[in-house]
């Protein structure tokens, strides 16, 4: 077999040729322009026939040239596949979660997570329906619950159910905190689908004085309708505690209602679990238990 010509002349001719320019080719590689064109002429040498025509601002093929050129960049197109193909993948793990638990607290918590675990893909399933972990594929779930929840899963608390009442600074501007129950009563309250209105205010003592109010279908839209400053909503303190600490929301008053439907990280129990998943999970332990 006739001997081939050293690797890094051909990468020089092969980056060169898809430049048409030795001083690009020479960034790409992060070596010299004089190099690269040393590459080339020794590959010229060798072969016996000029690659290149040289110009005045770059190079131009040869007729050979192009034919050879053509060669070599799919030969190093096909090494590269083949050095891919034998590379790990990044690992991939697909979450369940509710769409309000995806947008006001997974979300703003993601670029954490990315650079802690940049070799993992954290694919997020927003959906209100009890995914299934064989059926719809699914790694972890992140549900609202009271255990046991079978003895095929792990379930891990990641924040207890504590519900506090919120607002926006202008609608209470011009009241002192914590508000009085009766000026609390008229102000318009925001309703989501757990309905936790009628337990706060039982546990007040207050008869409400503020209408029917609005009503929307999930907890994160709550939220940001009391940011908008359109009433006082109930919502899991987890869920606003950077809109608390940023002062966009205020805790209206001390009292929280607490029940037994937590926050639970979900996974299927298994002595083989990969490490892309078990990572996850860590990292959602450790993030919710200092706070984030």
């Amino acid at each position: 077999m006739a001997q081939l010509p050293p690797l890094n002349a051909l990468r020089a001719f092969d980056a060169a040729g898809r430049h048409l320019n030795f001083r690009a080719a020479a960034d790409e590689l992060g070596v010299t322009q004089g190099a690269v064109a040393q590459h080339i002429r020794q590959l010229e040498a060798q072969l016996g026939q000029p690659l290149f025509e040289r110009q005045t601002k770059g190079v131009s093929f040869t007729p050979a040239g192009r034919s050879y050129h053509a060669r070599i960049a799919a030969a190093f197109q096909d090494l590269r596949v083949a050095t891919d193909a034998l590379r790990p993948a990044p690992g991939k793990v697909l979450i369940s979660v509710t769409p309000s638990f995806a947008a006001k607290w997974l979300i703003p918590n993601l670029p954490d997570f990315a650079a802690r675990h940049p070799d993992i893909d954290l694919e997020i399933l927003a959906t209100e329906n009890i995914s299934r972990f064989h059926g719809d594929g699914i790694d972890l779930a992140v549900r609202q619950g009271d255990p046991p929840f079978g003895a095929a899963l792990e379930a891990i608390r990641l924040f207890r159910q504590e519900i506090i009442a919120v607002a926006a600074p202008s609608l209470v501007a011009d009241q002192p905190l914590p508000l009085d129950p009766a000026v609390l009563a008229t102000l318009p309250k925001l309703h989501d689908t757990h309905d936790h209105w009628p337990d706060f205010l039982k546990d007040l003592r207050i008869n409400d004085q503020s209408g029917r109010g609005l009503h929307l279908s999930q907890t994160a839209l709550s939220i940001d309708a009391a940011r908008a400053g359109q009433g006082v909503a109930l919502v899991s303190r987890f869920l606003v505690v950077h809109d608390l600490a940023a002062g966009q929301l205020l805790q209206v008053r001390p009292e929280a209602l607490v029940g037994k439907q937590d926050f639970y990280l979900l996974a299927t129990r298994s002595k083989r679990r990969d490490s892309a998943t078990q990572a996850v999970m860590d990292w959602f332990s450790s993030k919710a238990h200092t706070g984030g």
